[in-house]
């Protein structure tokens, strides 16, 4: 069943459709204080049951170690579950993440699109072996080579397309135009099969491929085989040019989500009973296909491991033999070194048979994950400087950022903050106290991977670091983005920076230079 076009909102000019699916877990509360959440909402429910760790052969310990090292190594986790033997015998958020908040998963979206190529697949649509040119005989270009001709669904699935570079989702997000012409330009410089290149043009191809032989965009395919039977809702996929999903990227959903995917393959591929993959397509999406290193849409790992991963530590790691899971979410910086540096580190080693129970380690654990924290308190403070700046309008000169002015309205409690830009006006609204929650339309894409949506949900807030510098903190608690935003006041003018904790690309921003406009 598709969604209501309703839930579909206008395009961005850099950004795609954003489709929400599954329900609403989360109202929108727009401008609502972090502390003061007015009506309680109704508690967060997963379906999935809980144990003591040492229940299911895992010392408390093992977990508190594994935490400890991740703050060592200075390793941005927003939020964990692990599961073993159909328990969740930890997990956590780092505040301002929550259980019930979507995250952008980046790329850990392969290994959900995955899910409905096998779907597809068991429903006789298409097979392994069938060209890739067959599908789209519409957006061909006037010579296929015979590299091109002889790819199948089966080299996208592995990786080997033949390709020599990869293509990020950050291009084509883009693009306005045909996805699937764009696929056909690159040189198939390789023989299909021959060569591993990880690229996202591979996915789309997936998406678009079971879009083309079922009518129904991944996300509509897998509503009733995937997402209902496994309880996920509130999830949002982005839509691409020609209603096709990007397939490599663009789900967000809770971290929950990543771990009940990561379940169904543990189990291989029933939930509750019910066989929702084939137990013969789990198997093949974790054989080697590239040697041990990939198999279809999933990353291998040592000792039987594999993982969904997304840019920025978005996972879902099975421990098959095992049975086990753990799911996190995460900002790491593109080549951390977060899986041989702490990852496989930690586990599976963690996982025994018989464990001592201890109530002390187990009260440990349980005080550590309640009150994990990303960010320190606001520090409150002023400065004469507010009120002389307060309400007045900076003019920017050109730019390649397109900004064109900002306001800062300073209050007792709150800075609103105002930035003008070719896509508009947009407001952030700045805990000056403690952080305030809110959505925000503001520009993001450059330090965003690219990603523009038309509204970001926003916990900021600001402090005064000396009398002429205001330093605001915005984390796009939908997303592993957390921006600094520094404005500096002297005389006439204002110094305006900003920067990013992780990004594929730049993470700052050229300083700009703006001039009070006269009152």
């Amino acid at each position: 069943m598709k969604e209501a076009t309703a839930s579909i909102p206008s395009v961005s000019r850099r950004g795609l459709l954003r489709l929400s699916l599954g329900g609403t877990v989360m109202a929108a509360m727009p401008g609502l204080g972090w502390a003061a959440t007015g009506a309680a909402a109704p508690a967060f429910t997963d379906g999935l049951p809980r144990s003591r760790p040492e229940a299911q052969g895992i010392s408390p310990a093992a977990i508190l170690a594994f935490l400890d090292d991740a703050e060592r190594s200075a390793f941005e986790l927003h939020g964990f579950m692990l599961w073993r033997n159909g328990h969740v015998v930890a997990e956590g958020w780092w505040d301002p993440y929550r259980a019930e908040r979507r995250h952008m998963t980046h790329s850990l979206t392969k290994s959900v699109t995955v899910c409905a190529v096998g779907m597809a697949i068991a429903d006789g649509r298409f097979g392994l072996d069938d060209e890739v040119v067959s599908f789209f005989p519409e957006h061909l270009p006037p010579e296929v080579s015979p590299h091109l001709a002889a790819m199948t669904v089966r080299d996208l699935l592995s990786m080997r397309t033949g390709h020599e570079a990869m293509v990020s989702g950050s291009v084509w997000r883009q693009i306005r135009t045909s996805w699937i012409a764009e696929f056909f330009k690159i040189p198939v410089v390789y023989t299909p099969g021959s060569k591993f290149v990880y690229t996202s043009a591979a996915t789309y191809m997936l998406s678009a491929i079971v879009t083309k032989t079922t009518g129904q965009s991944v996300a509509d395919y897998l509503k009733p085989r995937f997402f209902e039977p496994l309880g996920i809702t509130g999830y949002e996929w982005d839509v691409g040019p020609e209603g096709i999903s990007p397939g490599a990227n663009g789900l967000s959903w809770k971290t929950v989500d990543s771990l009940k995917l990561g379940i169904l393959h543990a189990q291989n591929g029933v939930w509750n009973g019910r066989q929702i993959l084939t137990r013969e397509w789990v198997d093949a999406v974790h054989a080697p296909h590239t040697k041990d290193r990939y198999g279809y849409q999933w990353w291998l790992g040592p000792r039987g491991a594999y993982n969904a991963d997304g840019l920025f530590g978005q996972y879902a790691v099975v421990f098959p033999e095992q049975n086990a899971v753990l799911a996190l979410n995460s900002a790491l910086p593109p080549k951390a070194g977060f899986n041989a540096g702490l990852l496989y580190k930690h586990f599976p080693d963690a996982f025994g048979d018989r464990v001592p129970a201890s109530d002390r380690d187990n009260a440990a654990l349980r005080a550590r994950t309640r009150t994990l924290q990303l960010l320190p308190p606001v520090k409150p403070g002023s400065s004469p400087v507010a009120a002389a700046v307060s309400g007045r309008r900076y003019d920017f000169p050109e730019n390649a950022e397109k900004i064109k002015s900002a306001q800062l309205d300073f209050g007792a409690d709150t800075c609103t903050f105002t930035l003008d830009d070719e896509r508009g006006t947009h407001t952030v609204r700045v805990g000056l106290r403690q952080p305030v929650e809110g959505d925000t339309t503001v520009t993001g894409n450059k330090l965003h991977h690219e990603y523009q949506p038309e509204v970001m949900r926003v916990v900021a807030s600001g402090e005064w670091r000396d009398a002429r510098t205001f330093v605001m903190t915005w984390t796009f608690v939908e997303s592993a983005f957390r921006d600094t935003v520094v404005c500096r006041f002297a005389g006439p003018y204002l110094r305006f920076d900003r920067s990013v904790n992780v990004n594929s690309s730049a993470t700052e921003m050229p300083t700009l230079t703006g001039t009070r406009a006269k009152a």
